[in-house]
């Protein structure tokens, strides 16, 4: 997997690109947690669900089908009175299904299983370039922690700074055509 920093970063980078003026600190907090919380599922390793199983990790908490669901449910619940709730949906579902999409540039792991329920095939793109993530806080906290910091802020870091970039000049662009000439 990613690393948390790196899916709290695609989500963030997914709002202040797509999503400008409804970045305030709650709907970032709650796009962080969509980004994160498909990986809730390792906690099926306690209850000795197996990983290749599709209700294990990179399951269906990895799928398509998880991120509607969950994306549409957050924004509902803290959303639901705004008339453009479905804005903040949107922003949460691209949130939400960014996991596992970055999970499969991962170096490691088993795939994950993007559109269960139809399928459980456990994909991967076809280069894998994130090193993966160690499950354990312990293991992060090593050389191979800092190899996979340093392979995210490469391959999510500099795309999602690029991306907010280019959406900002594009915002500012715009902007500067309807301001008045003086």
């Amino acid at each position: 997997m990613a690393s948390v920093f790196g899916h709290i970063a695609a989500a963030a980078a997914i709002g202040y690109s797509g999503f400008p003026k409804k970045t305030a600190g709650k709907a970032l907090l709650l796009a962080g947690i969509c980004a994160a919380i498909p990986d809730a599922d390792v906690l099926a390793f306690r209850f000795g669900i197996p990983y290749e199983s599709e209700w294990g990790h990179r399951g269906f908490t990895h799928s398509i089908v998880f991120a509607l669901f969950l994306g549409t449910l957050v924004a509902w619940l803290f959303y639901h009175r705004q008339k453009d709730w479905w804005k903040m949906a949107s922003w949460f579902i691209l949130a939400t299904v960014s996991h596992p999409l970055l999970d499969m540039l991962t170096t490691g792991g088993l795939g994950c299983a993007l559109w269960w329920p139809f399928s459980t095939e456990r994909l991967f793109f076809p280069i894998q370039v994130i090193r993966v993530s160690p499950l354990s806080i312990d293991r992060f906290m090593s050389y191979w922690g800092f190899r996979v910091l340093l392979s995210e802020a490469f391959w999510i870091g500099l795309p999602c700074l690029l991306a907010v970039g280019i959406s900002w000049l594009i915002r500012r662009a715009g902007q500067n055509r309807n301001s008045p000439d003086l």
